[in-house]
């Protein structure tokens, strides 16, 4: 009774975060602003939307098949539709709790293929492990490339509304500058000083188990059968997810001129977004419009667009997801799934 409180209760905790974000969001609309934010559902292009959201099952696909890649090495060779059913219960799962989908998904690999939990659960962290280095690579180069942007944006929405504020004009670069060094420097000292006390806290023990369990990850892309293909097919699930955010910019008249680096900032922006919030409610369509901002697409647009692209791929995930739950044991009737 516990265990099941405390899910309801995490459960409702990251369900209210994503409708304070939506408040957030939306409470400084006004009424025409809402209007335009419905017109641009009703008149969005919806073509685009369903091809979008066909290569996002295309990636889950390739996901699918990425991860059967490092289980077969174990000795075990699980059905490819049980593995692309239990990532997309994994993907239903996630929308609820955190890492429960993770859970889930090797749970039915071992009900469905006899696979130890505890083997599956290791090439999920691999895979996490090769997606988290695939990201921040993109991450630093969004920042590279969009960095005028970003400097622009920081310039005309913190600064200028700061030193208005204030009523005082304020070098923030040359300030903000100082304040990076002196807090670098002041954490050098504090390692240096307590090194001995934090190499035994817990926090440190996380951490250290975290980047060894990550080297493990790196080191077990090796034992795959044709390391290549697993490598393409790393880059191609990202490179999918990137077309599934850049090809619904072509639903609405505004945003059809973007090109490919606006929609990898949707993607990484977006996606810390859904790191923050449990499945991105909320905060998603929030941070794309901010991002799209960069771009000088307009608050409303940026939002319905946000939204569009949200809105389309979870409801996918629940779609496929229910379906996975619905077919898999009708797939699997005939497998001997009483243990």
């Amino acid at each position: 009774m516990k265990n099941k409180a405390k899910t309801i209760a995490r459960f409702l905790i990251f369900l209210g975060i994503g409708i304070f974000f939506i408040w957030l969001s939306m409470r400084d609309l006004t009424h025409a602003q809402k209007k335009d934010i419905i017109s641009s559902f009703r008149n969005a292009n919806y073509a685009w939307i369903v091809l979008a959201i066909f290569l996002g099952v295309l990636s889950h696909y390739l996901r699918s098949v990425r991860w059967k890649m490092l289980i077969e090495p174990m000795g075990y060779k699980p059905r490819t539709y049980n593995v692309f059913f239990a990532v997309f219960i994994g993907y239903i799962a996630n929308l609820a709790l955190p890492r429960l989908g993770e859970v889930s998904r090797c749970g039915i690999l071992t009900r469905y293929e006899k696979i130890p939990f505890n083997k599956s659960f290791g090439t999920v962290i691999a895979e996490r492990t090769i997606d988290m280095i695939i990201f921040l690579v993109l991450f630093f180069t969004t920042l590279i490339l969009q960095s005028s942007r970003l400097y622009a944006y920081v310039q005309t929405y913190i600064y200028d509304r700061l030193e208005a504020k204030l009523n005082y004009s304020i070098d923030f670069t040359g300030y903000l500058t100082y304040a990076v060094l002196l807090l670098s420097f002041l954490f050098l000292l504090v390692l240096i000083l307590m090194w001995k006390r934090i190499k035994r806290s817990a926090l440190f023990l996380k951490l250290k188990d975290l980047i060894l369990g990550f080297l493990e990850g790196i080191k077990s892309v090796y034992k795959v059968r044709n390391p290549f293909l697993f490598g393409f097919y790393s880059i191609a699930i990202w490179f999918l997810y990137l077309l599934m955010a850049y090809l619904v910019f072509f639903s609405l008249p505004l945003t059809s001129s973007l090109g490919l680096e606006a929609g990898l900032g949707v993607l990484i922006f977006g996606s810390i977004g859904i790191m923050l919030v449990q499945g991105g409610l909320g905060i998603y369509p929030a941070i794309v419009a901010e991002t799209l901002v960069l771009y000088s697409i307009p608050h409303t647009t940026g939002l319905a667009m946000g939204w569009l692209i949200w809105s389309s791929q979870t409801i996918t995930i629940i779609v496929l997801g229910t379906l996975s739950l619905i077919l898999l044991p009708v797939f699997n009737k005939s497998a001997d799934v009483t243990d």
